[in-house]
Order: structure tokens, then C-alpha cells, then sequence
């Protein structure tokens, strides 16, 4: 090999290519971990209405490791996502030392089963609130298909200015509402959109008739022990030509004849 002066000049140019290699990755390494690009700035670029500043601090302190060339950003994002209230974080580097964090916060729309809160995106997550919320029931997979026929059901009850304080989905996809006056609506699992909106259409001809023949006759006497003059009223709408609507507190109820169907 000695006597071959291209095979030495191969090598020779070789061994010069890998320690170049290892020079300029030393040089750019040492480079990069300068003090000169420690980030010394990081700004939130949102308004916050419920993350606790104090989470932030706490999470920038802990969490954001490096510099403006070696942070991990994947990483510190899902640190950042794991604050309460905090729905999707987005990052950004500002040369040379400047860190922007923008934060977009889940918007409460109900409380989910006995614990946690559900946003408006349909989208299960743990915080606490002091907000009057209405209660979703239903699987943990449903969340999204329960926020959505919230917001039909709502807009159906509008011309009875009535609000849903609670909205179950039964494991046998079973839909039942109960109102803000008390009323409990039992809406099946077929045609739940069809059955509410023929009970909004009779409601002023049938339960509201009902309701006052109640208030007539009992008018005047005394309460119940429990401070009410009637107990809740349950609608059962699971019929294919009509409802069933009874008065719990009297031995009497409406009913519209009709078949019934789950």
C-alpha cells in the first residue's frame, strides 16, 4: 500500500474529510450553547381569561429546557397542554433569544358526568369552574355527538323559551332532556330531532292547557311539606303519532294516542 501513492492519497484525503467533519460539528456545536442565545424572553402573545399565570411561570421554569437553538419545542408544547383551561399551544422563535407562546383556551359549555367539563368543541378536560353550567351524561366517546345534538335541541326549544339544563345519552343511545322549569323529556333513540319538534308545535295546545287546569284547581291550597306546589313533570315522546305528558304531583295525565317506539 505504501508504494501506491493513489490509494495514500485516498486515504489521506479521506482521514482529512472526516476530521474537518468533526471540527465544524464541535465549532457549530460549541456555537449553538453559547450564553449569547440563553433565552432570556417568553411571551405569551394570547389574553388569558383562565389560566393561572401562576401555572405559567411554574411551567417555564420547570419545563423550558435550552436555548433559542435546542429547545424542544414538541416537548415543552405537550408540557404546555397539560396546564388546565389550555386546549392547543403554538410556538415560535424569535432571533436571537425570544420564545412566543400563544395558548388557545377551552371554553367551558357544560359539566361531563360527575366530573370534568366539556368545551364547546365537544372536547372532554379537567379544571374546575363557578360557572352555571348545564350537565352532559353520556359515554366517554360520546362527548362530541352530545355537544352537537345540544346545540340542535336548543335551537328547536327557542320559540318555547326553554333551556336544557341536562342531556343524557344512555349506553343504549337513548337521548332524554330536562329542562330548566323542570320538565323531563324522554326523546328514545329514533327520530329524536322529528319527536321534539312536534311536542315544541302542540306544546301551547296540550301541557301548557294541562298545566294551568292544575294551577286552577289547586290554587289556594296549601304547599306541599317540601315547599312545592308540584313536583317535576315527565314528557314521554317515544310514541309515533303523539307524546304522553304526566303531572307527577296528580293522579292525572295527558296522553296523545299513538304507537310506541324506542
Amino acid at each position: 500500500m505504501w508504494d501506491k501513492p493513489e490509494s495514500l492519497h485516498i486515504i489521506s484525503n479521506t482521514l482529512f474529510g472526516i476530521c474537518f467533519v468533526l471540527i465544524l460539528y464541535g465549532a457549530l456545536h460549541y456555537a449553538l450553547h453559547l450564553p449569547v442565545f440563553a433565552l432570556r424572553v417568553v411571551s405569551i402573545s394570547t389574553a388569558l381569561n383562565q389560566v393561572v399565570p401562576a401555572h405559567i411561570e411554574a411551567m417555564v421554569r420547570n419545563e423550558l429546557h435550552g436555548n433559542f437553538f435546542t429547545v424542544d419545542l414538541e416537548r415543552t408544547r405537550r408540557a404546555f397542554e397539560s396546564i388546565p383551561w389550555v386546549r392547543k399551544v403554538s410556538m415560535r422563535r424569535h432571533f436571537p433569544w425570544r420564545l412566543e407562546i400563544s395558548l388557545e383556551e377551552h371554553v367551558a359549555l357544560a359539566h361531563w358526568n360527575e366530573a370534568g367539563l366539556v368545551s364547546t368543541h365537544g372536547e372532554i378536560f379537567s379544571a374546575e369552574t363557578d360557572k352555571l353550567l348545564p350537565k352532559f351524561i353520556g359515554q366517554s366517546d360520546s362527548a362530541a355527538e352530545v355537544t352537537q345534538m345540544y346545540a340542535a335541541f336548543t335551537e328547536q326549544l327557542a320559540p318555547l323559551k326553554q333551556e336544557i339544563t341536562e342531556i343524557s345519552l344512555s349506553p343504549r343511545r337513548s337521548w332524554r332532556l330536562r329542562l330548566n322549569n323542570g320538565m323531563l323529556l324522554e326523546l328514545g333513540r329514533e327520530q329524536s330531532k322529528q319527536r321534539l319538534a312536534r311536542f315544541v308545535a302542540v306544546y301551547p295546545y296540550s301541557v301548557i292547557p294541562m298545566q294551568q287546569n292544575y294551577e286552577f284547581f289547586h290554587a289556594g291550597k296549601a304547599p306541599h311539606k317540601n315547599g312545592l306546589q308540584r313536583k317535576e313533570e315527565y314528557v314521554d315522546l317515544r310514541y309515533r303519532n303523539g307524546f304522553a305528558a304526566y303531572l307527577s304531583s296528580t293522579a292525572n295525565g295527558l296522553g296523545i294516542i299513538g304507537k310506541k317506539a324506542m
